[in-house]
């Protein structure tokens, strides 16, 4: 890696989160650190539920978010590479942010190597044989032709009712995806990873979704990163080539 360089991941801001009141403080403040990490990042991982909500028409996106995508662009212009994970509820991405951002969209986990290190990436919903009540909810997402009818819906009615339904999930109460760790032996994505190593080896699993910040020793030495969030913890990942490590940055004043 160029000296000096290095690799930051972040997940689960959830902006425009119809439950949160903060959504313009929160979308400041992550443009705030995407401003910080520019200046040394060689690549950035926004490991999934960077939207609240996220449906691609082929004319038209959902209304907002102008300060951070006009920062990503402006990151990918200046030649860093910008890699998206879709989340739960940023399913719906497709070729906009690609074309119009140079952002690097992954729809699946994605593995790769950095410095010598092998990394096992992924937004962190639905994997290995644990969530299978949301496993079905995402064959119905994932489902071309329930896509294109709800492509169908004006975008004034379907995006309404998307937040309408956000709006019911647990953010609504304060509660968050984690609201505490179960422990290894019961953690989904800690037992994932371990099947994992079984066949495989990885130095770093990177994952969001479970919004509880970690970094827990598995099999064979490999770990588990879990970047947190940016509606309780404020939390993310760096890899400097040959450590990462979790830091913290700024909460918004309450």
């Amino acid at each position: 890696m160029t000296t000096g360089k290095k690799i930051y991941f972040a997940s689960d801001v959830h902006l425009g989160a119809p439950a949160l009141n903060n959504n313009l403080q929160r979308e400041k403040l992550f443009v705030k650190w995407l401003n910080q990490v520019k200046e040394d990042a060689k690549a950035i991982y926004l490991m999934g539920d960077i939207f609240d909500f996220w449906f691609e028409y082929k004319r038209a996106v959902p209304r907002g978010f102008t300060r951070v995508l006009g920062k990503l662009a402006e990151i990918c212009d200046s030649g860093i590479e910008v890699h998206f994970f879709t989340g739960n509820h940023d399913i719906w991405v497709f070729d906009y942010l690609p074309q119009e951002l140079g952002i690097i969209v992954h729809h699946k986990e994605f593995r790769t190597e950095i410095e010598g290190k092998k990394f096992f990436l992924a937004h962190g919903d639905g994997l290995g044989p644990y969530d299978k009540g949301y496993k079905m909810l995402k064959k119905i997402f994932t489902n071309k032709f329930l896509q294109w009818c709800f492509a169908r819906l004006h975008p004034n009615f379907a995006i309404g009712l998307a937040l309408k339904w956000s709006s019911h999930s647990r953010l609504s109460d304060g509660k968050v995806e984690a609201d505490q760790f179960r422990g290894t032996a019961k953690e989904w994505l800690v037992l994932f990873a371990n099947d994992i190593l079984k066949n495989e080896d990885f130095d770093y699993f990177v994952f969001g979704h479970r919004h509880w910040p970690s970094n827990i020793e598995l099999d064979k030495g490999a770990r588990y990163i879990n970047t947190g969030d940016w509606i309780s913890h404020f939390t993310y990942a760096v890899f400097d080539g040959a450590n990462m490590e979790l830091m913290n940055f700024e909460k918004p004043e309450a």
